[in-house]
């Protein structure tokens, strides 16, 4: 069986890749598992420590290839408040319950979807737009290879 043994971040490696495998955000945090890519062929992936991939990562494979790493598609809601302050508010709020959140262009937020959150949301002055999409939430402060690209 092929197995994935590191990771190299999105934009840091060149080349072909011999293929892809599309996860949603949630299992995109780990270490050693077994894993089937977009074409249907198993890998495992076997690495040191647990890796939060990334959309555009390439698993290296010990036989020489990479395999691609996919955000999928998956249902979220997009938080927009009108005033800077509503949103700097609603920022806090979502940090406080510890949630993932993604910044995107022009300070909106987006979460996984939950009724819950997007109620509280709403509450704050925000507009939820409920949507399919990628989510890749911010790493956080002490991540490794925390940056500022969106």
């Amino acid at each position: 069986m092929r197995r994935a043994v590191t990771v190299k971040r999105a934009g840091s490696w060149t080349g072909l890749a011999a293929g892809t495998v599309t996860l949603p955000f949630e299992d995109r945090h780990r270490r050693r598992i077994r894993m089937t890519d977009d074409a249907g062929v198993d890998f495992l992936l076997d690495l040191a420590d647990a890796v939060r991939l990334a959309d555009g990562d390439a698993l290296v494979l010990d036989q020489g290839g990479k395999i691609v790493v996919r955000a999928a598609m998956e249902r979220v809601a997009d938080l927009q408040c009108g005033d800077p302050a509503d949103a700097l508010r609603l920022a806090w709020h979502i940090g406080n319950r510890h949630t993932p959140v993604q910044v995107l262009p022009g300070g909106v937020l987006r979460i996984a979807h939950d009724h819950v959150l997007v109620a509280m949301a709403q509450g704050l002055g925000a507009s939820a737009t409920e949507r399919n999409a990628p989510f890749q939430p911010e790493g956080g402060a002490y991540a490794p290879g925390h940056g500022h690209a969106h």
